[in-house]
């Protein structure tokens, strides 16, 4: 994405002619189309994976930056806010300057983006569910679901476990993929690299609880943030690619009622899309919520599963295929 400007001309005999070959024009689609066969061939990392490093880190920096339990709430704000730009910052800066060393920040920028998307990981935690139900073993489908969404899964019947699966296939649709992908065609390696680590950090202390209601305030702003564009474009894309009227009237419908200004859209519109219904009561930590219902038509069915990780891989086959002959028509402009 970043990767040196130098260009290599050949000129016929005429002196008319001539044909320019830029490194930049494919150094992008490049680098994105390797993360994404990356992930296809190898899949997220069974031991040793990054994010793990840095979920590590971060509850050291979360016992340093915490503080006492009397700590005021607007003190305990700032602390919060220290703790996500001491962990955010030199990762960030670094990547950047690591980006512009030629083909080594190519081979960089790659291995990021690979680290920073799981598409392969969301296929099969989904398709894990669906062999469940293929199998008629609903304590297993489960199981499998537990590893997907952080409600309680232990009670859910089918049309719960169908209902939870698919919910978290649409949701992580962005989450674990568009997303990164957004912010590496924004701001290359630096720009996924951010986002991933601010949603591992909401992921970790961005709850409305005790504990991370103050301090955890700044990692899931910061994530709202980030995930503002992506999640409504990700929600464009399965309205397109899916029943395009229904999609697009739940997320005007249902999306604001949804606690997560993101989530909502893509929940509401994915949903449309499928014409199922998702949302309604679940258990969270011991506690019964009451969500809005989302989408329209039948409640969902182990069926849906597959169609839901249908619907998101062809949002990933488009938004390559866009990608890739959009920053190739940005370099044309520029070299022209």
């Amino acid at each position: 994405m970043q990767a040196s400007a130098r260009s290599r001309a050949s000129r016929c005999d005429t002196g008319e002619f001539s044909v320019t070959f830029s490194n930049t024009s494919l150094a992008g689609p490049l680098t994105i189309l390797a993360a994404v066969l990356l992930d296809r061939l190898l899949g997220e990392p069974r031991r040793f994976h990054p994010l793990a490093g840095f979920g590590l880190l971060a509850r050291l920096i979360e016992k340093i930056f915490y503080g006492p339990a009397d700590t005021a709430p607007a003190a305990r704000y700032l602390r919060g806010i220290a703790a996500v730009a001491v962990l955010l910052m030199p990762l960030v800066l670094l990547a950047a300057l690591v980006q512009q060393t030629g083909i080594f920040g190519t081979i960089f920028s790659t291995v990021v983006l690979y680290f920073a998307i799981a598409p392969r990981s969301l296929r099969e935690h989904a398709e894990r569910v669906a062999n469940a139900f293929s199998a008629s073993d609903l304590p297993a489908a489960r199981r499998a679901v537990s590893m997907l969404v952080s409600r309680d899964t232990s009670r859910l019947d089918e049309e719960a476990v169908a209902r939870a699966t698919v919910e978290s296939v649409l949701e992580n649709g962005n989450d674990a993929i568009f997303a990164a992908l957004f912010w590496f065609v924004v701001a290359g390696a630096p720009g996924a690299l951010l986002y991933r680590l601010t949603n591992t950090l909401d992921a970790m202390w961005g709850y409305r609880n005790a504990r991370y209601n103050h301090f955890g305030w700044a990692a899931a702003r910061l994530d709202d943030m980030l995930n503002f564009f992506p999640a409504r474009m990700t929600a464009l894309s399965y309205a397109l690619l899916g029943h395009t009227r229904g999609a697009l009237r739940c997320w005007q419908e249902q999306a604001a009622a949804w606690e997560s200004p993101n989530a909502g859209p893509v929940m509401a519109a994915g949903a449309g899309a499928l014409r199922v219904r998702l949302g309604g009561a679940a258990i969270y930590h011991g506690k019964l919520e009451h969500r809005p219902l989302l989408g329209c038509g039948m409640a969902a069915n182990a069926g849906d599963i597959t169609r839901a990780v249908q619907l998101v891989r062809h949002t990933l086959y488009s938004w390559l295929i866009v990608i890739t002959l959009a920053m190739l028509l940005v370099a044309g402009l520029q070299h022209a």
